[in-house]
């Protein structure tokens, strides 16, 4: 089929065909692609990264003038009119990130007195003050002497000893989690100060702290807890409660300096990698011991530079996701019916076999006998392969098998597929349903703690994992297995009522919707069932007046915004690959791809304003600077060669 449209760019004009615009986006996919066989699209979140940064870099004493000028470009080029700053591109003015943006400009020199500080402030101020920021930003005013230990939550690090059988044991907590709160017990107990030369007066509202809850309340209950834990560390300090405590401190420096990952980091992402950081040089690491050293020299590794007129504007990824991009980036080509043996498929293949995680991580701790073979987001993430990359690796090396592979090299990544198909089989939870990290991540009370206040703290099962597995597992001709099956069954059970499914990874609930259909076409449910015809109804009516979809990151907290947003290229990708798997060849469908063609660059690639994926739902959200690419792709390579039910 030939559609032949306008591209976007008004000052170099084309018309291009659908196959045109494929190949366009092919090439210039190709163009990204690393000498070593990867690829890596920038990340962005939001400035909290670059204001804890430089605040760190000031705790650990190797703050640097031209990188703290650098950073502070890029918090000032963020700001918002109104002088805030958010958590997504577009979104409503943040109050804890705009209070670290402001501390974060205090020390690199920036006057309060200037307005884009003064409107800062009055913002913060309206909201409730310092006082009402997060839990997390209290504890970096601690760090830098702007706010007291005794008016944080307590942490103690004695929950290290907790047995599993236990509530709020460490393995109750998401992966992410664990790895935070453990050395934030350290550094809590520890409570250091580097202050700094300035006060938040500005930032102050005099507001008394909240009334607790009543206390038959779980959260009423815990803040009556909190007030016996600061009780029991005043005098675990001294006497002979000390040396339960150095007990558990010792024991959380062992459990940090044990998952610390080649890279130097802990997990990949910056939460957990600043806290353990810290932990170790409070522990006493000295700055040159090879931890230390590794830590900070990894961190360095995720900080993107680029060319301004004032000079140099520097920011920090809170991650980097290769393997997910390279994974994405092979499925893209293989839709788009590129050749196994083409170099780029070749190399991207060969890149994502050495990536494979064959060590025995965390998650063991609820699977102790499942062999591993899964694979991370990251470069290097040994300890927490996920479910998700797993599943979506397995779907692209599956295809990259060619007539040009050797006995050897076909056993190889028979072998691989094999191994990490079971590890993520093996990764189901007891509801049937796949978490990303660990197996019946489930327990809820952890999110009832003071110091839970931003972010997910468990990892449940969630619908746009579980369909990547179930694809997976279907893609292999595994759809009749115990494990396939009550995937599938989950997934009908988690439909909302509109018809669309929850994104937990991604925006949202055209994310969760664009996976599940192919999912569960490709698992053998009848593309004219009920649950898949109540999708493509829910998409057709979510269709934007220009032809394509989008959904506004508001749609996590406020139900109006589901399914409503500008449209953009991913989202209107993921909405064309749920209609194509449904067989929906509707006037509804021609205008989704009609749009992505004519939204397309000269060059091939598409731009994205907007962020389309999830760290927290609610709190925390990431621009993948690759799906704006590798999903067009797909969703026009499956529109122009068709989709067989089989990924």
């Amino acid at each position: 089929m030939t559609l032949s449209v306008p591209a976007t760019d008004t000052t170099t004009r084309t018309t291009r065909t659908v196959e045109e615009a494929l190949d366009a986006g092919i090439a210039h996919l190709r163009s990204r692609q690393d000498a070593a066989g990867w690829w890596k699209g920038d990340l962005d979140t939001n400035v909290t990264m670059d204001a804890e940064d430089l605040l760190l870099r000031h705790v650990l004493e190797i703050s640097d003038p031209e990188r703290t000028a650098g950073a502070a470009r890029w918090i000032r080029s963020q700001q918002r009119a109104d002088g805030t700053w958010a958590t997504f591109a577009g979104g409503p003015g943040d109050l804890s990130t705009t209070a670290e943006a402001w501390v974060a400009l205090r020390l690199a020199g920036d006057h309060p007195g200037a307005p884009h500080m003064l409107s800062a402030a009055e913002f913060v101020r309206e909201q409730g003050g310092v006082e009402r920021t997060r839990v997390f930003t209290r504890v970096w005013l601690a760090l830098v002497g702007l706010w007291s230990w005794d008016d944080l939550p307590a942490m103690p690090p004695e929950l290290i000893h907790l047995p599993r059988w236990f509530p709020l044991n460490v393995s109750d907590w998401a992966c992410w989690a664990r790895q935070t709160v453990v050395p934030l017990t350290v550094v809590s107990t520890l409570r250091p100060s580097h202050p700094v030369d300035f006060d938040i007066a500005e930032l102050r509202t005099g507001a008394a702290p909240a009334a607790f809850d009543p206390v038959w309340t779980w959260s009423g209950f815990f803040s009556r807890l909190d007030v016996g834990l600061h009780a029991y560390a005043r005098a675990a300090r001294r006497g002979p409660l000390a040396w339960i405590r150095r007990g558990a401190m010792r024991k959380a420096g062992e459990w940090i300096l044990a998952r610390q990952e080649a890279d130097g980091g802990w997990g990949g992402i910056q939460p957990p990698w600043v806290y353990s950081l810290m932990a170790l040089v409070l522990l006493g690491y000295p700055r040159e011991h090879p931890s230390v050293v590794a830590a900070i020299r990894g961190l360095d590794g995720f900080t993107l530079t680029t060319d301004s007129p004032d000079g140099p504007v520097i920011r920090l990824e809170a991650c980097q996701s290769p393997v997910w991009d390279t994974c994405l980036a092979v499925n893209a080509l293989h839709d788009a019916r590129v050749p196994a043996d083409d170099p780029a498929v070749v190399a991207g293949t060969r890149w994502l076999l050495d990536e494979q995680v064959t060590l025995t991580g965390d998650w063991a701790v609820q699977r102790p006998t499942l062999a591993p073979g899964g694979w991370s987001f990251e470069f290097a993430n040994d300890v927490y392969p996920d479910t998700d990359d797993t599943a979506e690796v397995v779907l692209a090396l599956r295809r990259s098998e060619h007539a040009g592979l050797s006995e050897a090299e076909r056993a190889e990544l028979r072998h691989a597929v094999d191994r990490g198909l079971d590890w993520a089989a093996g990764m189901v939870s007891a509801d049937g349903g796949w978490g990303a990290f660990d197996a019946d991540n489930t327990r809820e009370l952890v999110n009832k703690l003071p110091f839970c206040d931003f972010g997910e703290v468990i990892d449940p099962p969630s619908a746009d994992v579980t369909a990547h597995v179930v694809e997976a597992l279907a893609s292999e001709g595994r759809s009749g297995t115990v494990e396939c099956r009550r995937g599938v069954r989950w997934l009908l059970g988690a439909q909302e009522a509109d018809g669309s499914w929850f994104g937990r990874w991604g925006a949202n609930h055209l994310y969760g919707t664009g996976g599940v259909v192919p999912a569960l076409v490709a698992a053998g449910i009848d593309p004219g069932s009920t649950p898949i015809r109540r999708a493509v109804r829910w998409l057709h009516d979510h269709q934007n007046d220009d032809g394509g979809w989008g959904e506004d990151l508001r749609s996590y907290v406020d139900p109006a915004w589901i399914g409503r947003g500008a449209s953009t290229p991913s989202q209107t990708a993921w909405a064309l690959l749920a209609l194509i798997a449904a067989g929906d060849r509707s006037a509804a469908t021609e205008r989704g791809v009609r749009w992505l063609v004519d939204a397309q660059r000269p060059d091939g690639g598409w731009d994205e304003e907007q962020f389309t994926g999830t760290g927290f739902p609610g709190d925390f959200y990431i621009a993948y600077h690759l799906y704006r690419v590798v999903f067009p792709i797909s969703a026009l390579g499956r529109w122009v060669h068709g989709w067989d039910g089989v990924a």
